[in-house]
């Protein structure tokens, strides 16, 4: 066999355009994902609004009782006992998806209330405003060279600083607060989406190219993106919506 001093250039062009179509693929599949999710949570929260309105009983019985507590909290348990490391290592990419989208249901049960406190045209603007800054921020952590380790080091400091200070404003009722942690939650997720594309960007550049843990790598992916849009839209609803 002759030598070919072109082929060791060739087949490196070739895996990089593996690498490129497959990482593509991967992307697409977690964008799809969260979009799901996405319309999953609208869908519920929309219906359950509606549900409400037409039943004055079932509006007293949510939000007038400690069962609003458990409504607004509800996602945060389902994150905590639901996605856990044992859990996510054991179960089939399948199933996993599926209980990503029972989330994204609990979490629309959650977010029901935005659609009896605001206007439809400003959830409506608002939502659009959200989806027109987590694209443009998404595409910049996908293309960027830059490393972004650090910033999103900083904004997950950040991000339990802002946790905790809206906890403290449920009791405080602080309007001043209020604003300053929506402002923080809008920078903080904003960048935090930048920083979860280059790693999903990176994660499948580096790891084993298996069909199923790449799979179960996409949700997990999808519903880091997901609650970047979410809470990005919550935040920007409390600058920028408008009360009915």
């Amino acid at each position: 066999m002759s030598y070919d001093p072109y082929r060791p250039q060739a087949t490196a062009a070739a895996q990089g355009t593996d690498v490129d179509a497959g990482l593509q693929g991967f992307m697409r599949s977690v964008y799809n994902t969260m979009s799901i999710g996405l319309v999953v949570t609208g869908l519920v929260a929309f219906s359950f609004a509606q549900m409400m309105m037409g039943s004055e009983h079932l509006a007293q019985a949510v939000f007038g009782t400690p069962l609003k507590w458990v409504v607004m909290f509800a996602p945060l348990a389902f994150i905590m006992f639901g996605f856990t490391d044992g859990r996510t290592r054991r179960w089939p990419a399948a199933k996993l998806q599926m209980l990503f989208y029972a989330f994204a249901a609990v979490m629309g049960l959650s977010m029901s209330s935005i659609f009896l406190a605001y206007s439809a045209e400003s959830i409506a603007r608002v939502f659009f405003i959200t989806a027109g800054m987590f694209g443009a921020t998404s595409l910049y952590g996908y293309t960027t060279k830059r490393n972004l380790a650090g910033m999103g080091g900083f904004m997950m400091m950040g991000l339990f600083g802002l946790i905790i200070a809206m906890v403290v404003n449920l009791f405080l009722k602080s309007t001043m607060m209020h604003f300053i942690t929506s402002i923080l939650g809008v920078v903080i997720f904003t960048g935090l989406t930048a920083w979860d594309t280059q790693r999903l960007k990176e994660t499948y550049a580096y790891g084993t190219h298996m069909a199923e843990a790449n799979a179960k790598i996409a949700i997990m992916g999808a519903l880091s993106l997901y609650l970047n849009f979410v809470l990005l839209f919550q935040h920007l609803m409390s600058l920028m919506g408008s009360r009915e």
